[in-house]
């Protein structure tokens, strides 16, 4: 049985984990904090995945809404071409990229993308009332289930892992 992967949704839907907010603007703090005088922040833009619960948004538990950008495959050969070998394809696909996930094609028609890789090592926080207005006549598509518990759970992995100083010899 084939399981969809992706939902299109238009502005008056709620905000899910897993939604893809095309040029959403983050903050960039600046990195050194003078306390006498006034700070100044940087906006850039980023597609990004919506990676905080569903639940959590739906009953506005949180205040922050966790992103991580994403991007095609098209867009990360800009950045670095190694990505974008056959060999390196197929580990984003196996899940051999710390710090990666591979969401499969999107071939909806009100929204056509290449395979997207999400980005765990640079995670945002954006303002959930921001992004409720901000998103009010905006289409989205959003990561269905199964698909989007995988992307969670590879979250998770990514964040809960532990370096050991010295691991168990071979046997």
């Amino acid at each position: 049985m084939d399981y969809p992967w992706y939902e299109f949704v238009d502005g008056t839907d709620i905000i899910q984990q897993g939604e893809l907010i095309e040029n959403c603007p983050i903050v960039i703090p600046p990195s050194d904090v003078d306390s006498e005088g006034e700070l100044e922040i940087e906006i850039e833009y980023y597609n990004v995945v919506v990676l905080s619960q569903s639940c959590d948004l739906e009953n506005s538990k949180i205040d922050i809404v966790l992103v991580a950008p994403y991007w095609t495959f098209e867009e990360i050969k800009q950045i670095n071409p190694e990505y974008v070998s056959k060999r390196n394809k197929n580990k984003f696909r196996e899940s051999l990229m710390p710090g990666y996930h591979l969401l499969n094609k999107c071939d909806l028609e009100e929204f056509q993308s290449d395979y997207v890789i999400v980005d765990f090592k640079n995670v945002y926080g954006v303002n959930l009332n921001f992004l409720r207005e901000h998103l009010i006549d905006v289409k989205r598509i959003r990561v269905l289930p199964p698909y989007r518990e995988h992307l969670s759970q590879s979250f998770a992995r990514h964040f809960m892992r532990v370096g050991l100083p010295i691991g168990i010899p071979a046997f």
